[in-house]
Protein backbone atom coordinates (compact mmCIF):
# COMPACT_ATOMS: atom_id res chain seq x y z
CA UNK A 1 0.00 0.00 0.00
CA UNK A 2 1.15 3.27 -0.72
CA UNK A 3 2.18 5.60 1.71
CA UNK A 4 2.07 9.49 1.51
CA UNK A 5 2.10 12.78 3.87
CA UNK A 6 0.99 16.12 3.31
CA UNK A 7 1.19 19.39 5.09
CA UNK A 8 -1.97 20.05 6.70
CA UNK A 9 -3.60 23.55 5.80
CA UNK A 10 -5.78 25.62 7.98
CA UNK A 11 -8.33 24.43 5.35
CA UNK A 12 -8.38 21.12 7.28
CA UNK A 13 -8.85 22.09 11.06
CA UNK A 14 -12.27 19.82 10.94
CA UNK A 15 -10.17 16.66 9.42
CA UNK A 16 -7.22 17.65 12.32
CA UNK A 17 -9.68 17.51 15.16
CA UNK A 18 -11.10 14.44 14.39
CA UNK A 19 -8.13 12.35 13.84
CA UNK A 20 -6.59 14.11 16.89
CA UNK A 21 -9.89 12.91 19.22
CA UNK A 22 -9.77 9.23 17.92
CA UNK A 23 -5.95 8.99 18.51
CA UNK A 24 -6.07 10.76 21.23
CA UNK A 25 -8.88 8.68 22.48
CA UNK A 26 -8.12 4.96 21.55
CA UNK A 27 -4.08 5.82 22.74
CA UNK A 28 -5.21 6.58 26.40
CA UNK A 29 -8.61 5.99 27.19
CA UNK A 30 -7.95 2.64 28.94
CA UNK A 31 -5.43 3.59 30.85
CA UNK A 32 -7.64 6.92 32.37
CA UNK A 33 -10.80 7.80 34.37
CA UNK A 34 -13.45 8.51 31.64
CA UNK A 35 -14.43 11.56 33.27
CA UNK A 36 -11.13 12.71 32.41
CA UNK A 37 -10.75 11.66 29.37
CA UNK A 38 -14.24 13.29 27.91
CA UNK A 39 -12.94 16.47 29.61
CA UNK A 40 -9.30 16.36 27.73
CA UNK A 41 -11.06 15.50 24.75
CA UNK A 42 -13.42 18.61 25.00
CA UNK A 43 -11.15 20.92 26.07
CA UNK A 44 -8.05 20.11 23.95
CA UNK A 45 -9.17 19.57 20.58
CA UNK A 46 -11.76 22.76 20.32
CA UNK A 47 -11.73 24.61 16.73
CA UNK A 48 -10.39 27.45 18.27
CA UNK A 49 -7.58 25.56 19.87
CA UNK A 50 -7.36 23.56 16.37
CA UNK A 51 -7.14 26.34 14.25
CA UNK A 52 -4.80 28.59 16.62
CA UNK A 53 -2.24 25.48 16.43
CA UNK A 54 -2.63 25.46 12.62
CA UNK A 55 -1.86 29.11 12.29
CA UNK A 56 1.26 29.00 14.48
CA UNK A 57 3.93 29.79 12.14
CA UNK A 58 6.29 27.75 13.66
CA UNK A 59 4.60 24.79 14.24
CA UNK A 60 3.33 22.47 11.39
CA UNK A 61 1.14 19.30 10.89
CA UNK A 62 1.23 16.51 8.80
CA UNK A 63 -1.27 13.82 7.76
CA UNK A 64 -0.10 10.39 6.52
CA UNK A 65 -2.14 8.55 4.24
CA UNK A 66 -2.46 4.84 3.64
CA UNK A 67 -3.62 4.35 0.23
CA UNK A 68 -6.11 7.19 0.14
CA UNK A 69 -7.17 6.52 3.63
CA UNK A 70 -6.19 9.51 6.60
CA UNK A 71 -3.89 6.76 9.02
CA UNK A 72 -2.33 9.19 11.68
CA UNK A 73 -0.55 12.79 11.80
CA UNK A 74 2.42 14.77 13.05
CA UNK A 75 2.96 17.92 14.69
CA UNK A 76 6.09 19.85 15.09
CA UNK A 77 7.59 22.67 17.00
CA UNK A 78 10.13 25.14 16.59
CA UNK A 79 11.20 28.31 18.03
CA UNK A 80 8.98 29.72 20.64
CA UNK A 81 6.41 27.30 19.78
CA UNK A 82 8.18 24.16 21.49
CA UNK A 83 6.41 23.42 24.75
CA UNK A 84 9.41 23.79 27.08
CA UNK A 85 12.75 26.28 26.19
CA UNK A 86 14.60 23.91 24.87
CA UNK A 87 16.67 26.73 22.12
CA UNK A 88 16.16 27.60 18.54
CA UNK A 89 18.06 24.92 17.52
CA UNK A 90 16.19 22.43 19.04
CA UNK A 91 12.95 20.71 17.08
CA UNK A 92 10.17 19.18 19.09
CA UNK A 93 7.67 16.56 18.11
CA UNK A 94 4.82 17.31 19.96
CA UNK A 95 2.45 14.58 18.61
CA UNK A 96 2.55 11.02 16.21
CA UNK A 97 -0.73 9.85 16.15
CA UNK A 98 -1.36 6.74 13.88
CA UNK A 99 -4.73 5.39 13.99
CA UNK A 100 -5.61 1.95 15.69
CA UNK A 101 -6.09 0.18 12.54
CA UNK A 102 -2.66 1.27 10.93
CA UNK A 103 -0.49 0.74 13.58
CA UNK A 104 2.53 -1.69 13.56
CA UNK A 105 2.76 -0.97 10.32
CA UNK A 106 5.58 1.46 9.77
CA UNK A 107 3.75 4.76 9.73
CA UNK A 108 4.94 6.42 13.00
CA UNK A 109 8.37 5.67 11.69
CA UNK A 110 7.12 7.33 8.30
CA UNK A 111 6.52 10.31 10.36
CA UNK A 112 9.16 10.06 12.95
CA UNK A 113 11.43 10.30 9.42
CA UNK A 114 9.78 13.28 7.99
CA UNK A 115 10.75 15.04 11.09
CA UNK A 116 14.48 14.13 10.77
CA UNK A 117 14.52 15.38 7.58
CA UNK A 118 12.90 19.09 8.66
CA UNK A 119 15.34 18.60 11.40
CA UNK A 120 17.80 18.17 8.91
CA UNK A 121 16.85 21.44 6.95
CA UNK A 122 16.49 23.81 9.58
CA UNK A 123 20.42 22.19 10.94
CA UNK A 124 18.65 21.12 14.74
CA UNK A 125 21.03 20.45 16.89
CA UNK A 126 18.47 18.03 19.10
CA UNK A 127 15.24 16.94 18.59
CA UNK A 128 12.57 16.24 21.64
CA UNK A 129 9.73 15.29 22.49
CA UNK A 130 7.74 14.48 25.58
CA UNK A 131 6.20 11.12 26.37
CA UNK A 132 3.67 9.86 28.88
CA UNK A 133 5.20 7.84 31.39
CA UNK A 134 3.14 5.19 31.80
CA UNK A 135 3.07 4.42 27.52
CA UNK A 136 5.96 1.72 27.78
CA UNK A 137 5.39 1.19 23.86
CA UNK A 138 6.39 4.66 22.32
CA UNK A 139 9.19 4.83 25.30
CA UNK A 140 10.80 1.63 24.13
CA UNK A 141 10.24 3.05 20.38
CA UNK A 142 11.72 6.36 21.32
CA UNK A 143 14.85 5.12 22.74
CA UNK A 144 15.55 2.46 20.23
CA UNK A 145 15.71 5.24 18.01
CA UNK A 146 18.50 7.07 19.92
CA UNK A 147 16.62 9.24 22.66
CA UNK A 148 17.47 9.47 26.30
CA UNK A 149 15.42 10.47 29.39
CA UNK A 150 16.34 13.87 30.29
CA UNK A 151 13.55 15.52 32.86
CA UNK A 152 10.01 15.42 32.87
CA UNK A 153 7.22 17.75 32.96
CA UNK A 154 3.19 18.00 34.02
CA UNK A 155 0.55 17.08 32.04
CA UNK A 156 -3.05 17.37 32.72
CA UNK A 157 -5.60 15.12 32.04
CA UNK A 158 -8.84 16.84 33.64
CA UNK A 159 -8.02 16.42 37.07
CA UNK A 160 -5.60 14.27 37.29
CA UNK A 161 -1.69 15.19 37.37
CA UNK A 162 0.28 12.64 35.37
CA UNK A 163 4.28 12.91 34.10
CA UNK A 164 5.54 13.20 30.61
CA UNK A 165 9.55 12.47 30.44
CA UNK A 166 10.90 14.65 28.62
CA UNK A 167 13.36 12.51 25.88
CA UNK A 168 16.13 14.13 23.85
CA UNK A 169 18.20 13.06 20.93
CA UNK A 170 21.29 15.11 19.70
CA UNK A 171 21.29 15.31 15.83
CA UNK A 172 23.79 16.32 13.95
CA UNK A 173 22.98 17.04 9.90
Amino acid sequence: MEMTITRCTENEWKQLQEISRITFDETFRAQNKPENMEAYLTQAFTEEKIKNELSEENSQFFFIYAGDRRAGYLKINVGDAQTEEMGNEALEIERIYILKAFQSQGLGRILFDKAMDIADEMQASKIWLGVWEKNDKAIAFYKKLGFSEHGSHSFYMGDEEQTDIIMVKPFAS
